[in-house]
């Protein structure tokens, strides 16, 4: 009996093992599966992390290593951080993996934070892994100093020896942080350069400004022709993106047959680009084919494709566009409805703009502060004030683009009493003038001669170190001159490098003040610097010809102006008409009129002025008549015309009265 139940426990105690054997053999597999496989959802890892834990696997660096990126790619880096925080010893392996895992769900300032922690000892020094992750980090941070300390490091370890991708990531970072002239130099140290570092330095260019030294690397990069040296589908997208931002065409169109013939330009992102870049260089015949071989249109493609319709003008085949992309399912942002309410602004479609925002308010689109910055712009260029006040007093956050629009507005209009009054409010609410509102009242106050006010918004000029601004320190040269205060003026012109505009601020102080000569001597001047006069300094010069009735002196101009091929232009053509008048040569005067192939409503009142002047009477009232009979034709011929406006308000109070399904 005895040895019956002995054996009977031999027995189960012999079948307890085979379990235990079978149970650890498939933990081992699921252990086994979990490194060689991706982990399909969450509640799975939780297990397997619970089975990791029970055979006791928990501190193998392998297993915690893919435990963390395995958090990591379910947005659970707390999680990841857990599982790094429980390990006794942790090897730059580990290390790497936790950075990784915060930067990889944009946790930019945990990832640095645990660079900052990795203690650098022998056996434990940050890599050619560790090092792109963290300057990467330091970059969307903006961190320069950091970053530059992470520089110092990594020339120390030696790590740019013979890796691209430890300096590609630091021409990122100073790229990205805005100093391009060190993203240049980190980017000549590199040894080997692939396709990664030439990608950077050539977006770090055109993302700075300096587009043609993007266009110039990618020259280079196309020229040394290497296989590590070809570029990819993010290299072509800024490529074309210097195109665009030159209106290089040509460039952009080689760039396109180059990206056709390797077809990199299948790419969603690549034809996004090239879409762009034609609209850029307001080249609509190539945007539309560009826009019909987007496969997948997306709302940068629309807004594209409307944008360079709205910039040349077509803004009835903008609004039909407009309407097809709703019509596909894509609606509309706050970019899209200002590219068409900027489209009627540039043409001036008062009534079609007016119509338009009708049509907004009464689709219930999402209105934010871009688009009442618009509207307010829009309806300031119509010179409809009251509508432009009713947008900005409706808006509930009255951001600093609206104050400013106003601004500029009321100066526009001639409503310099509104203008510096908003200005006084504006400063008062603590609200930042920007260099179009600063420039509007100063020549508000030039207008009203009010020089006081003039001169606090001059000390606050010099506080905001806006000073440094050329087109500002113009603005306060003609504002002291117009109110007699010509050596302020003169001050103000022989403290800054001068441009031919600030030359023409002070011909004009000169000119407006009674001092023609002192004009006329600045002439020789400019050219003596090597600037060239413009339009507006011929003008004016001409004027304070005929101020002192010096006819030699106005033909000395008239040479230059034939010498620069500048004799077409309507506004001189006018004021030559003016001068010769006033200074007694009538048939000059007349010759020049008779010789212009266009004439607007200047010339015409300066030409009869003209005949007044030297007591021609009759061919005061001949050449009245005659301007009088041609603007009754021109309104005849605009009349019989069809009228495209008149179109597209059809559309537009058609579009308004059905839903797109």
């Amino acid at each position: 009996m005895l040895v019956l139940k002995s054996s009977k426990f031999y027995k189960r105690l012999y079948s307890c093992s085979s379990v235990a054997d079978s149970e650890a053999s498939y933990l081992t597999k699921h252990i086994d599966s979990f490194l060689s496989d991706s982990v399909q959802d969450s509640r799975t890892l939780l297990s397997t992390h619970s089975y990791i834990i029970t055979t006791g696997h928990a501190h193998n660096r392998f297993i915690a290593s893919k435990l963390i990126a395995s958090y990591a790619s379910f947005n659970q880096p707390h999680s990841s951080t857990k599982v790094f925080d429980s390990l006794s010893f942790k090897d730059p392996f580990l290390w790497n993996s936790i950075i990784k895992a915060h930067f990889s769900n944009g946790n930019y300032v945990q990832a640095v934070e645990f660079f900052s922690k990795m203690p650098f000892c022998f056996g434990n020094l940050p890599n050619q892994f560790t090092i792109p992750m963290v300057v990467s980090a330091c970059a969307e941070l903006g961190s320069l100093c950091f970053g530059m300390n992470v520089h110092g490091l990594a020339s120390k370890l030696n790590l740019f020896c013979g890796n691209s991708a430890v300096g590609a990531s630091f021409v990122y970072m100073y790229s990205k942080c805005g100093v391009v002239d060190d993203a240049s130099l980190v980017f000549d140290e590199i040894a080997t350069k692939d396709v990664v570092a030439w990608t950077a330095i050539v977006i770090g260019y055109v993302q700075n400004g300096e587009s043609d030294s993007g266009l110039q690397c990618l020259r280079e990069m196309h020229r040394l022709g290497g296989y590590d040296e070809r570029p990819n589908f993010r290299t072509l997208e800024g490529g074309f993106q210097a195109c665009g931002n030159l209106s290089a065409l040509t460039e952009g169109r080689c760039l396109h047959g180059f990206g056709l013939k390797s077809g990199i330009v299948s790419s969603h992102i690549v034809q996004s680009a090239v879409l762009s870049m034609y609209s850029k260089c307001e080249s609509i015949e190539d945007a539309r084919v560009s826009f019909c071989e987007v496969v997948n249109k997306d709302l940068f493609s629309w807004t594209s494709f409307i944008g360079v319709h709205a910039k040349l003008g077509y803004v009835c085949e903008c609004f039909q566009i407009f309407l097809k992309m709703q019509a596909n399912r894509v609606y509309p942002d706050g970019m899209v409805i200002t590219c068409l309410i900027s489209g009627f602004a540039n043409s001036m479609k008062i009534l079609e703009g007016k119509a338009f925002h009708g049509f907004i308010l009464r689709r219930n689109f999402d209105v934010d502060q871009i688009v009442y910055s618009s509207l307010m712009a829009m309806y300031c260029k119509f010179g409809l004030l009251a509508l432009a006040e009713k947008i900005f007093f409706g808006c509930h956050n009255q951001e600093k683009d609206c104050w400013n629009l106003m601004v500029v507005g009321y100066e526009k209009a001639g409503l310099e009493m509104n203008c510096i009054k908003l200005f006084r409010e504006m400063r008062h609410e603590g609200i930042e003038a920007d260099l179009n509102s600063m420039i509007s009242v100063i020549s508000s106050c030039s207008r009203l001669g009010a020089i006081h006010f003039g001169r606090s918004i001059h000390c606050h000029i010099i506080k905001s170190l806006m000073f440094e601004k050329v087109s500002v320190v113009n603005s306060l040269i003609n504002m002291y001159g117009k109110c007699g205060n010509l050596a302020m003026a003169q001050s103000l012109f022989h403290q800054t490098t001068p441009d031919i505009a600030t030359w023409n601020s002070l011909i004009s102080c000169y000119a407006g003040s009674g001092h023609p000569f002192k004009a006329l001597t600045l002439f020789d001047k400019i050219i003596s610097t090597g600037l060239k006069p413009n339009t507006a300094t011929l003008v004016t010069l001409l004027s304070a010809c005929a101020q002192i009735a010096s006819v030699d002196k106005g033909r000395k101009i008239h040479d230059y102006i034939r010498e620069q091929g500048f004799e077409y232009e309507v506004s001189l053509a006018t004021a030559l008409v003016d001068m010769y008048a006033k200074c007694g040569q009538i048939d000059l005067a007349k010759e020049i009129f008779d010789s212009m192939n266009e004439k607007d409503v200047v010339s015409w009142n300066v030409m009869i002025s003209s005949y007044g002047m030297h007591g021609h009477g009759k061919s005061a009232i001949n050449i009245s008549n005659k301007w009088k009979k041609m603007v009754l034709d021109q309104m005849t011929l605009h009349f019989l015309q069809p009228s495209q406006p008149v179109l597209m308000l059809d559309w537009l109070m058609r579009a308004s009265l059905y839903l797109i399904k």
